[in-house]
């Protein structure tokens, strides 16, 4: 054997995997399908502003351990999230918070909003929620609904709200303080000069491989290494033989903007239906930079198709029902899978590193 472990992707699973494994003195190959490593999270130098390539990624974490993990290898900034919606040229704070109750309604203090939304919430008295649209009636009242909620969702999701599950939207975030931070966590940034950075520092002395297709050549490849970390989609090392695993999509148009400053913040939501993409992301507020142009991405999001990178997994009964079939071949296989597609998961960055460190520290037991 040649190596002692082949992962396979460069994402940041794949990546931090690499890095642990080197550090205990083993040698490791990485095999990257697209061009570049850091899979999603990859960013790219366009004339000085950091793009990011594949949407906006914001580190969030209340964990100091993996905070301070991530800052031993590139220095994060103090970027806050602090969206903005708008609604028929209407500007609204995202999270919803007291900033937002009152753009809407001009209530000033906790108890007129509280208020406000008790009343806009009674159309749902007695009634349990059966679907997305009548959660957020129930959370958050009709007038949010309508302006903030309902196109957003339809167009992310591609279905009507009132075909989309409850559960999609249980947790809205309702606070009713002035404080337009997205997150509540403690810790929040970006990499100054990107995350390709950090993925490269992860990846220093590692052999990494562009441009290759493991699953084509799948035992050539297994017979360089004892071991395999797989960190690709679950039904694709299975050549989907049990059916696909279904996933919403994302396409991107960026245009370089001779203007210093397009929109004065990193993401704007665009919350109304007729208006086909979801948001618009200044990549130069993520990480400040003074130049005479700036760059901006509208994302629209699509219906997943073969070929088409796979972003959100749409973990509803059906999809759950093909996952758990697909993970009960997967035991059977001498790989370790792990990351965002091949455990069918939404995961934010630092639960991704989280993973990988325990998946890592198994290996070592």
């Amino acid at each position: 054997m040649k190596y002692d472990y082949v992962i396979v992707g460069s994402g940041l699973f794949g990546s931090v995997c690499a890095y642990e494994l080197t550090k205990q003195g083993k040698k490791i190959l990485v095999l990257e399908k697209r061009s570049h490593i850091g899979g999603n999270i990859f960013t790219e130098n366009v004339d000085g502003i950091q793009v990011h390539k594949y949407g906006a990624h914001i580190f969030h974490t209340n964990d100091k351990y993996i905070w301070d993990y991530v800052n031993s290898f590139v220095e994060f900034n103090r970027f806050t999230n602090s969206p903005m919606a708008n609604y028929e040229g209407e500007l609204y704070n995202l999270p919803f918070n007291m900033n937002t109750f009152y753009q809407l309604w001009g209530t000033k203090t906790p108890e007129e909003a509280k208020a406000k939304i008790a009343e806009q919430c009674k159309e749902m008295d007695g009634k349990e929620p059966s679907n997305l649209e009548e959660q957020a009636i129930s959370l958050v009242g009709r007038d949010i609904y309508e302006k903030l909620i309902k196109g957003y969702t339809e167009k992310q999701w591609g279905r009507d709200c009132k075909d989309l599950p409850a559960f999609i939207i249980r947790r809205l975030p309702v606070r009713f303080t002035y404080d337009n931070n997205y997150f509540t966590d403690r810790y929040q940034g970006v990499p100054i000069g990107g995350y390709t950075k950090l993925i490269e520092e992860m990846l220093k002395g590692v052999e990494v491989r562009l441009n290759v297709d493991y699953l084509k050549d799948k035992d050539m490849y297994q017979n360089l290494a004892d071991n395999i970390i797989y960190t690709g989609p679950l039904d694709e090392y299975f050549d989907k033989k049990l059916g696909n695993l279904e996933y919403r999509s994302l396409e991107f148009k960026t245009k370089v903007l001779p203007q210093e400053n397009f929109q004065g913040n990193a993401v704007i939501n665009y919350t109304e239906q007729d208006i086909p993409f979801t948001r618009i992301i200044e990549h130069k507020h993520f990480d400040p930079v003074t130049t005479k142009h700036t760059v901006v991405t509208e994302e629209y999001p699509s219906e997943w198709k073969e070929g088409d990178e796979p972003y959100y997994p749409i973990n509803d009964d059906v999809n759950m029902k093909l996952f758990k079939q697909y993970r009960e071949l997967a035991k059977s296989e001498n790989v370790i899978f792990g990351g965002r597609l091949a455990e069918y998961k939404y995961y934010d960055m630092h639960q991704v590193i989280r993973s990988a460190l325990n998946t890592i520290n198994k290996e070592d037991e």
